[in-house]
């Protein structure tokens, strides 16, 4: 069987690291998060990364792409460069790519989130680059509903594809 990469995508807060796991686990595939990944560099390398978290990501997608494993990446994913970069990954390696954003349209519920959790900031999640999307993908919108209610949602979707 074809292994796929999951392509996660959409701002701090809107649900998108739950759902990332929830198809890791139901799917037995890898679970690569960016933000686990670029705090590692900052404890163990001492530096803040600017795009190193997405490449060295990039690599262990492929390594396990390549031995048949599907992945799950999860991170903002906010410009149309890193989208075309992991659609790479899974072309170079034989894999399918599935691209999903992540949206809580609630601005009330996504603020209330974001604050409940302590970081970042709201003001930088509301000024934070995050380019239109261009190409097709599934979008899950998380407001007024569970995680649980959220996947269900998206594996009809991917089902579909």
């Amino acid at each position: 069987m074809r292994p796929t990469l999951y392509v996660f995508s959409g701002l701090p807060g809107s649900g998108k690291s739950a759902l990332a796991r929830l198809l890791a686990t139901e799917r037995g595939a890898a679970w690569l998060r960016i933000d686990t990944i670029e705090q590692g560099l900052r404890d163990l390398c001492g530096f803040e990364p600017q795009g190193e978290g997405y490449r060295l990501a990039y690599r262990i997608a492929a390594d396990n792409l390549r031995a048949g494993l599907s992945v799950v990446a999860d991170s903002c994913n906010p410009i149309e460069l890193t989208r075309r970069e992991w659609e790479a990954v899974a072309a170079e390696n034989g894999a399918m790519a599935v691209n999903i954003e992540v949206v809580c349209s609630d601005r009330e519920e996504h603020r209330r989130r974001i604050e409940a959790r302590g970081w970042p900031a709201w003001s930088e999640v509301e000024n934070r680059e995050y380019h239109p999307w261009s190409r097709e993908h599934i979008t899950i919108d998380t407001a007024g509903r569970t995680a649980r209610q959220s996947f269900e949602e998206l594996n009809r979707k991917i089902e579909q594809l």
